[in-house]
């Protein structure tokens, strides 16, 4: 069995993949193939089914395992499958061939408690108990990527992006205090927590109607407000303020909301550019 890191240009290759992305399109000549991008927990690679399109089309759906042999070749100077036969892998747990993160979850995990256990406003700490704390919401972080197609795009990304968020906010804090620690670490915690609503299992990590059609910042507000209880007005517009900003610096109105803006852009910047 071959995974999909271990890869080379050349090779004939048989392995048990997930589908991450399956398309059905033309050629310039008119002629149907398939496009597909097969990931196993190593990585992911794009492959093509040129021939007997209308058979292999109905053994498989986008998100299932299959079981393919290929030939591994170079095209635009990256790898990609031809694929020679493929067959549904119904004994295999599409959402267990995702690719994975490379830390360790129960690491991270027990840093995710600690950061929520150092918030001292209670108000602020109950709200982000009340998500720590829910086993839903745990499996979900570990499961789940940051982006889909971006930076820690890979299960559990979602819960390596979030500790390295906040520890990014809380170091900030330390080096400036003038900024509110307890406010900036609640919101770096909470700030992707619409994930958990916006996206489907993996391995394709589809939006779902709602994530579709309101996007994970929104989603994520509205997470928050219901479970708020206990916070006081003012703090929690605060909070909510810091977190719809995190991708629009020009609408941060608070030294909080800007730094978590920068610390978002900062941890997905180093998670995805090549060190020279």
């Amino acid at each position: 069995m071959s995974v999909i890191a271990e890869l080379a240009e050349g090779r004939t290759v048989e392995g048990v993949y997930a589908v991450s992305r399956k398309r059905r399109l033309q050629t310039r000549g008119g002629s149907h193939y398939l496009a597909l991008e097969l990931v196993d927990t190593s990585g992911r690679i794009d492959a093509r089914v040129w021939q007997d399109v209308d058979l292999l089309d109905g053994r498989f759906a986008e998100g299932d395992a299959v079981r393919v042999l290929a030939r591994v070749e170079k095209f635009h100077d990256r790898l990609q499958l031809e694929v020679r036969s493929l067959e549904a892998a119904p004994d295999a747990d599409p959402s267990s061939l995702s690719p994975a993160m490379r830390r360790d979850a129960d690491e991270l995990d027990g840093f995710l408690e600690f950061l929520a256990g150092e918030i001292s406003h209670t108000g602020l700490r109950l709200v982000v108990a009340r998500f720590v704390d829910d086993p839903a919401v745990r499996a979900r972080l570990r499961e789940l990527p940051a982006t889909p197609e971006g930076h820690h795009g890979y299960a559990g990304g979602l819960l390596e992006h979030t500790v390295g968020v906040a520890t990014l906010v809380r170091e900030t804090a330390q080096l400036h205090p003038r900024l509110r620690i307890d406010l900036l670490v609640a919101a770096a915690l909470l700030h992707d927590v619409g994930r958990i609503s916006e996206l489907g299992r993996g391995p394709a990590f589809r939006p779902t109607d709602e994530g579709r059609l309101l996007g994970h910042v929104h989603l994520g507000l509205r997470l928050i407000e219901e479970r708020a209880d206990g916070l006081e007005p003012a703090a929690l517009a605060e909070l909510l303020h810091a977190v719809a900003c995190h991708h629009d610096l020009r609408a941060a109105r608070t030294a909080e909301a800007a730094a978590l803006f920068h610390a978002n852009q900062l941890d997905a910047v180093a998670a995805t550019r090549p060190v020279d």
